[in-house]
């Protein structure tokens, strides 16, 4: 499965996302798109969201950047997968693109609740 993940540049994406993605069995399991990651840092976002199978959202800080390519994503009917740390709100707006959403307390949780989600998905 070809994953984009977008989140808040103002977040702590590097540690709390990326990390613990990469070093999951999730992360050599499918294909993951980290905009802000050195190797990726220059694609082409709407491209490559048209192409995804799925978008992870981290959404505990809210982000225009990341609003318009959670609007490029509902355009193409790219399912989204909103995720947020346990005590960040969330914000309403994001229950008109999507009926999918995670709250996790750390990122075991959060790995393992992805981990579940995908699992149905590939199911279905």
């Amino acid at each position: 499965m070809k994953i984009y993940v977008t989140h808040s540049k103002k977040w702590e994406y590097e540690t709390k996302l990326y990390e613990p993605i990469k070093k999951s069995k999730l992360g050599k399991q499918h294909e993951w798109i980290f905009p802000h990651d050195e190797k990726q840092k220059n694609i082409h976002s709407k491209e490559l969201i048209a192409t995804s199978d799925l978008i992870l959202a981290e959404v505990s800080l809210p982000a225009t950047g990341m609003g318009i390519e959670l609007g490029w994503a509902e355009d193409r009917n790219v399912p989204i997968l909103c995720i947020s740390e346990k005590d960040y709100p969330v914000t309403n707006a994001l229950k008109f693109i999507t009926s999918y959403f995670i709250t996790y307390e750390t990122s075991e949780d959060m790995i393992q609740k992805i981990a579940d989600f995908l699992k149905v998905r590939e199911r279905s």
